[in-house]
């Protein structure tokens, strides 16, 4: 029985076990290539791709922000209200988010999209994707925007630490 206990006490504490954060921090050059339009976002050309972008990103323990600046980021202030996205690092892996202030408006449905980051850090690079989703009133106007996703793919580096 004594021994089921500890089992049983390994693998809750397993379970909720985290990564030791890697060290991300710096300033990033990043480039992004855009993929899927499903929420048919304007200018948008499959394919098209942004060199250069401009990021910041800070530390706190398991807590990072991202922030995106220069060019690229004052498009993220106009259409989303913020170009900072923050969130975990677990181990190697970030799952950051932006959520949208800037509220949009089609017949009845008001919504703002979001952003989310999911990338993996390897020593001065890092690698992922840029999903941005709808985040509705939940009108029956909306089905023209609930649902969809835009999303880009990049790859940065920082000077080597």
């Amino acid at each position: 029985m004594k021994s089921l206990v500890v089992l049983g006490l390994w693998v809750a504490s397993a379970s909720g076990c985290t990564s030791t954060p890697a060290n991300i921090a710096g300033d990033y050059t990043v480039g992004v290539t855009n993929r899927d339009n499903g929420c048919n976002f304007p200018n948008w050309t499959v394919g098209g791709m942004t060199a250069g972008v401009d990021v910041k990103i800070a530390e706190s323990g398991s807590n990072v922000t991202a922030d995106v600046t220069g060019g690229t980021g004052a498009v993220l202030d106009f259409a989303f209200g913020s170009s900072a996205f923050t969130g975990p690092i677990d181990g190697n892996m970030l799952d950051l988010t932006l959520e949208g202030t800037r509220v949009q408006q089609t017949g009845t449905c008001t919504y703002t999209y979001n952003g989310e980051i999911i990338a993996t850090a390897n020593g001065d690079t890092m690698t992922g994707r840029i999903n941005y989703t709808p985040a509705t009133n939940g009108n029956s106007s909306c089905t023209a925007v609930a649902g969809c996703l835009t999303y880009q793919e990049f790859n940065g580096s920082r000077p080597p630490q």
